[in-house]
């Protein structure tokens, strides 16, 4: 049909560039919009998450970080680290997977506390910064589930694919020649639909310069098919993954800092100029890739070898700046595990930061509560650990607190070992490293019951008791698993193991004959309960700890409430 219209000039071919710029311009307001839309509902998802976790109602929600879980970690499964409704859960709005897995890996081991020290300050200048972690939630597109950080490094870190040499420069003039054989083909064209005359002798030499030129090209790109094959491959990847970073990175990039840490994290995107500039590259060679697709390209793609061209381009970019994709991502990952503790700090403006003391070991709180719970349901209490006194024995009856004593005082640990503000009025602690027994149980899978698998975990605690830091021991219902006699003999033996080895800690028991471990410790030992009361019929707790052992139990009163005639 053009031909026709060219041919007969019955239109001016001008008037298609009228649909044609019309059909461009409507796809690019279309996926101007897209964008729009897809930001608006991140920043809904943003603020709804913040909503849920004032409120209370944030399990199940965010990312999880189950994939960071060790079964054998001293704390993590014990402390709800990590899992749904865990601290992880309640404090990411990390948008990569490196920066899920960089605060997974805070929560999960304790930092010196020099860098602690320097987490807190950058935590401190982020926590009023609200637009930036916003801003941070909308750039590029989701992120978390994209981006192999690991593949990514590696890819930016291996060797040359294409090796530089002189056949670059021939390729250079093949493509030349490859165009000038398409232009060829195309007054060939226009001469057989009689729109242009030449000679029949200069027709015939365009059919040989055409087809010389193009069996060369086809036997080049065939010769480099492999090689270029692997390149695009990596590089549609690579593009992929690091095109979803330019929008995090370019507003990072952007933001002033005062912390020193910040300023360096910064630095590690800005040296040789902004990462967001070279990175935006890569997707300019992930366009021109794609282009191939294009019909027209189909065509003239081979005789301007326009392929191998791109990839030789992407091994330059990756060459010069693959090594530096590590150091990008690690900060970006740094940068968005602050991003969450600040974020934490933000919505619970009653929330300190710890101090941390040389006198080792040490643990001293003011009104700790749990941070998952929610304010209004929090009942604070004062703990002190260290100088003497290195156990408390804790009693009390059945749910009125003694678990959830032992989850506060280790999730405040980690958080502040983490560089994270905790849920406390004040906390003192020196480096710790904590060890809870709380939740073991046994496994099928290992063909251990639990009590093996408590005194496992209780053996792996004793072998950090006397490594530095000292630990902080968290252990409820102590030797629960075997028989009156034989549990008082092991716990005594076990906490004196602990203290001998420099350890604090607390444990829970309800067999009161364990009460008399502190009497055995004497000035290194103390018995602190919780108590309950009958009220219309129903059990109340109040949640507070009480010097001493606990005069009675609940369990009678418990299984009547429940219908049990006892």
């Amino acid at each position: 049909m053009l031909a026709a219209f060219f041919g007969r000039d019955l239109f001016s071919p001008w008037w298609f560039t009228i649909p044609a710029a019309a059909f461009v311009g409507l796809g690019v307001q279309l996926q101007r919009l897209e964008s729009r839309g897809a930001k608006l509902a991140r920043a809904v998802e943003f603020y709804e998450r913040a909503l849920a976790r004032l409120n209370g109602d944030w399990a199940g929600k965010g990312a999880t970080g189950l994939r960071f879980l060790d079964e054998h970690h001293l704390y993590a499964r014990d402390l709800d680290i990590l899992g749904e409704a865990s601290l992880f859960e309640f404090l990411c709005n990390a948008r990569t997977s490196i920066g899920e897995e960089t605060l997974a890996a805070w929560l999960l081991g304790p930092a010196l506390p020099e860098t602690v020290t320097a987490r807190q300050r950058a935590v401190l200048e982020l926590t009023p910064r609200l637009d930036l972690r916003e801003d941070c939630s909308l750039a590029g597109d989701d992120a978390r589930s994209g981006v192999d950080a690991e593949r990514l490094s590696a890819w930016g870190e291996r060797g040359p694919v294409l090796e530089p040499s002189s056949f670059r420069a021939v390729a250079w003039v093949l493509s030349v020649a490859g165009a000038i054989a398409a232009s060829s083909a195309l007054t060939y064209l226009l001469v057989r639909l009689e729109i242009l005359e030449l000679p029949e002798s200069t027709m015939a030499a365009l059919r040989i310069y055409f087809v010389s030129i193009g069996a060369v090209c086809l036997a080049v790109s065939w010769r480099f098919q492999s090689r270029t094959a692997r390149i695009i491959q990596e590089v549609d990847k690579a593009g992929h993954d690091l095109g979803l970073l330019v929008g995090l990175l370019d507003r990072l990039e952007r933001e002033k800092f005062d912390s020193p840490y910040l300023i360096s994290l910064q630095a590690k995107w800005m040296t040789d100029g902004p990462a967001s500039q070279h990175i935006g590259r890569v997707n300019m060679f992930v366009h021109m890739l794609d282009f191939r697709r294009n019909e027209m390209m189909k065509l003239l793609g081979p005789w301007l070898l326009w392929t191998l061209h791109l990839c030789y381009f992407a091994e330059d970019w990756r060459g010069r700046w693959g090594p530096a994709i590590r150091r990008w991502l690690n900060a970006v990952g740094e940068m968005e595990a602050l991003a969450s503790l600040s974020g934490y700090g933000y919505e619970h403006p009653r929330s300190t930061f710890p101090e941390f003391v040389a006198a080792s070991p040490f643990l001293e709180a003011e009104g700790l509560g749990h941070p998952l719970l929610a304010e209004d349901r929090v009942v604070p209490n004062d703990t002190s650990l260290g100088a003497d006194l290195r156990v408390l024995v804790v009693s009390g009856s059945n749910m009125s607190g003694k678990s959830t004593l032992l989850r506060t005082i280790g999730v405040n640990a980690v958080l502040a070992q983490a560089g994270a503000p905790v849920c406390a009025r004040r906390l003192l602690l020196s480096s710790l490293t904590v060890g809870a027994s709380i939740r073991t149980q046994d496994s099928l899978q290992e063909g251990t019951s639990r009590f093996y698998a408590e005194i496992s975990r209780l053996s792996s605690i004793m072998a950090t008791a006397g490594t530095n830091p000292p630990a902080l021991f968290l252990i409820d219902e102590f030797l629960n698993g075997t028989n009156s006699h034989d549990r008082l003999i092991g716990a005594q033996a076990i906490v004196r193991g602990l203290v001998d080895r420099g350890a604090i800690g607390l444990i829970t028991t309800h067999d009161l004959a364990l009460t008399h471990i502190a009497t055995a410790l004497g000035s290194r030992g103390a018995n602190v309960h919780f108590q309950d009361y009958l009220e219309d019929g129903r059990m109340r707790f109040d949640y507070r700890i009480r010097p001493g052992v606990v005069q009675h139990s609940n369990a009678l009163e418990l299984m009547r409430s429940v219908g049990l005639e006892v």
